[in-house]
């Protein structure tokens, strides 16, 4: 490689490592941005000049162990279904209770699906939580699937909510509001219920459109629910009939004709994947999948903290740890192999705030062990180099032969443990996910750092007079 090319690689990755250390911790980039725009600002002409831009804010997402919370695991009792219909029916359950816990206000809530051999169970991670009793509640209803038609004063509930917008919109407050003649009308749903619910949904699928290919759903109710079905579109033609889950509506189209026979299509400007949720919604609550509450721990904030402050401070002092016995035992090579590590560090808590990833004291272990990893291949480099100095080899030499000999170890290793990490997040439960993330993104990022990183920084040596010096080598 040639010098001039090692230059602008090396000066690109610290311009890398800058903008991704400002990107984690933002405060010192957007304090010296605000002065100098105000600054800026203050003389003639040179106002006219763009501000420097503030870096976007974006805080670590803790898991429930860092920050308190709770574990609930729910067992569905899937004894009314046929096999087939397990998968869907609990993928619709986790999206709804998704959604409650969103509406709940839980920050980052993760739902999961576990199956284990005559088991079908539900992870629910409410990270934050102050009251787990009112969620558990929330939690523990069954997905109430609805069909609803227009009420019979829509007419006067529309006219209602113009007379009332119009008020607000002149600046009158919510107590001059209630003042108005039935202005409890403009609050009103436009639908009320009907007999038709999902307990006479039999299934629900999704299709293809013939002429334009865009994604339907097709509903097929029983025969009880098929005569109620022609009933209620043969009375609502022309009028949109809602269908809501959990007292929330998800479609609402307009019937076009009397249909009998107890199919049913709806179709909209739906995506795939906005088609797919709705058909495990709508497969969710027409079958009757109850889940019980079978296990629960909860994690005060106070304890989180103390996790978190004590999992860091390891952290920190293992990784001096390892910095020290670099530079003592390696000299400049692991002066070099350090800062490459301080890069490699700083690169994966942005890339951890990124994507993001849900921190937990399993997935901070998992990091630490990547750095670990990263450290190991750092080692194996300056073995190969030392062995091909002390053969008589040049400086180049050395460095490609010791890469290029060190590299089979170095991807073998890592690639066996990437592996064990994937089947850790295929197979595994929250906790173990979080470190098979961690781990995984951790040692990816490791290869390019001792394999690219490293290397750039003892070929920014080649030729000069620091070269000379052995003993910094060897």
């Amino acid at each position: 490689m040639s010098k001039e090319r090692n230059r602008i690689i090396i000066i690109l990755i610290f311009i890398l490592a800058f903008l991704a250390g400002n990107f984690v911790e933002p405060k010192y980039w957007n304090n010296t941005a605000d002065v100098i725009n105000a600054k800026k600002n203050e003389i003639r002409y040179v106002e006219r000049l763009t501000n420097i831009p503030q870096m976007p804010q974006k805080d670590f997402v803790l898991g429930l162990d860092l920050q308190g919370g709770t574990h609930l695991v729910y067992e569905a009792d899937m004894s009314q279904l046929e096999e087939e219909d397990y998968s869907s029916s609990l993928q619709g359950l986790r999206d709804v209770i998704e959604r409650r816990v969103n509406l709940f206000g839980v920050t980052e809530p993760v739902v999961q699906v576990q199956k284990t051999p005559g088991h079908h169970r539900l992870i629910v991670e409410l990270a934050g939580i102050e009251d787990p009793a009112k969620a558990i509640e929330m939690i523990g209803k069954t997905p109430f699937l609805e069909f609803r038609e227009q009420k019979d004063n829509i007419e006067e509930i529309m006219a209602k909510r113009e007379e009332i917008n119009r008020e607000m919109q002149a600046g009158k407050t919510f107590e001059e509001i209630q003042t108005i003649e039935n202005w409890e009308l403009a609050f009103e749903d436009i639908f009320k219920a009907t007999d038709l619910t999902g307990k006479y949904l039999e299934k629900a699928e999704m299709s293809f459109g013939q002429t334009a290919y865009e994604p339907l759903i097709l509903l097929q109710f029983d025969e009880e629910g098929s005569k109620m079905f022609e009933d209620l579109t043969e009375k609502n033609i022309g009028k949109p009939l809602a269908i809501y889950i959990d007292g929330i509506m998800i479609s609402s189209p307009t019937v076009q004709e009397k249909i009998s026979g107890g199919r049913a299509q709806i179709t909209g400007k739906f995506t795939l994947d906005e088609a797919k949720e709705l058909t495990r919604n709508l497969s969710a609550g027409a079958l009757p999948v109850p889940i019980n509450l079978i296990s629960q721990q909860t994690v005060g904030p106070t304890l989180g903290k103390i996790s978190l402050e004590k999992s860091l401070t390891a952290g920190i002092f293992g990784f001096l740890a390892i910095l020290l016995f670099l530079i003592l035992f390696y000299r400049l090579p692991g002066i070099l192999a350090s800062l490459a590590l301080l890069i490699y560090v700083i690169l994966v808590l942005s890339l951890f705030k990124l994507v993001p990833v849900t921190l937990t004291l399993a997935g901070i272990g998992g990091f630490i062990l990547s750095i670990g990893m990263a450290v190991d291949a750092n080692i194996l480099i300056f073995s190969r180099f030392r062995e091909e100095l002390k053969e008589g080899k040049t400086f180049s030499q050395s460095v490609e032969q010791g890469f290029n000999r060190a590299w089979p170890s170095i991807r073998d290793g890592n690639l066996t443990t990437l592996i064990v990490a994937v089947i850790l997040f295929s197979f595994g439960t929250s906790f173990v996910k979080g470190f098979a993330l961690t781990l995984s993104l951790g040692i990816l990022l490791s290869m390019f750092s001792a394999i690219f990183i490293t290397k750039s920084f003892l070929q920014y040596f080649e030729g000069t007079r620091l070269e000379k010096f052995k003993r910094l080598w060897r």
